[in-house]
């Protein structure tokens, strides 16, 4: 099945990982809504993509039910009906453990976690109606993380948030299966994008990443984009509640060693 002419939501759609799902899938003939509560940002990214095909910003804190509410509904009244959602919206804290106030705790799983249930939520209530009305069944992808399924320091609460989210991948794709409703995940590693740009700046920080991947490079914006391309287009049919991963072999390793000696 073609994504030709199909309405696509991305979350967190004016920057990094989101901004190269978009512009992807507006490439591939989609109706873009890009949803971000950074209205110049949205803004600009609305009107480089636009050259490209229909493009419509709507300011969105995904935290918000009304805000939610009301992405849907424009979205809506602009494209006719909602075929996509790809929830990438999130944020992270950096702190230790001993030194994480409850308050930025909630915060990072408002937006990570309860914005991508409401969003889900949301549009599932909408591809329902469609899918028993005849059209062709939804899709949802959700952006989570290598960090859903390892630790590291200083982000316990977005490592948390990702498994998270990678719980709501399975819980939901066993829900919406009896209209056809597909939801899987992509999990990236290091991606160059900007909010890591702080830690690989670093090269220090950056040479430890490094030393732990072992394709030996961050990754690229568009190549977890083009894993969502594959994930919403009719190739993934018979692929539902799984989560991917997109980290150069940093899950399949266990600790980085130095090359063995040659004979």
């Amino acid at each position: 099945m073609s994504i030709e002419g199909r309405t696509a939501i991305v979350t967190g759609g004016a920057s990094g990982i989101g901004l190269a799902v978009a512009r992807v899938l507006v490439k591939a003939g989609a109706k873009v809504v890009i949803a971000d509560m950074d209205q110049q940002t949205g803004e600009t990214a609305e009107e480089q993509l636009s050259a490209h095909g229909a493009v419509q910003f709507i300011r969105t804190d995904v935290s918000k039910r009304l805000d939610v509410h009301n992405l849907m509904a424009l979205a809506v009244d602009h494209f006719e009906t909602i075929d996509i959602l790809v929830n990438n919206a999130a944020i992270l804290e950096r702190c230790s453990l001993l030194d994480l106030h409850e308050d930025a705790f909630r915060h990072v799983l408002d937006i990570n976690v309860t914005g991508a249930f409401l969003t889900t939520q949301a549009a599932a209530r909408l591809m329902v109606s469609q899918a028993e009305n005849g059209q062709p069944p939804g899709i949802i992808v959700n952006i989570s993380s290598l960090n859903g399924r390892v630790a590291m320091n200083g982000q316990l609460a977005y490592c948390v948030s990702k498994g998270a989210m990678d719980q709501l991948t399975r819980s939901a794709a066993v829900e919406l299966a009896a209209w056809g409703i597909r939801v899987n995940g992509v999990a990236p590693g290091t991606i160059a994008t900007d909010m890591v740009a702080n830690l690989t700046d670093n090269p220090g920080i950056r040479d430890q990443i490094l030393s732990r991947t072992p394709l030996g490079r961050l990754g690229e914006p568009d190549e977890v984009a083009d894993l969502v391309k594959f994930l919403v287009s009719g190739r993934a049919a018979y692929m539902t509640g799984e989560t991917i991963l997109v980290d150069g072999g940093r899950r399949a390793l266990n600790i980085p060693l130095p090359p063995a000696d040659e004979d």
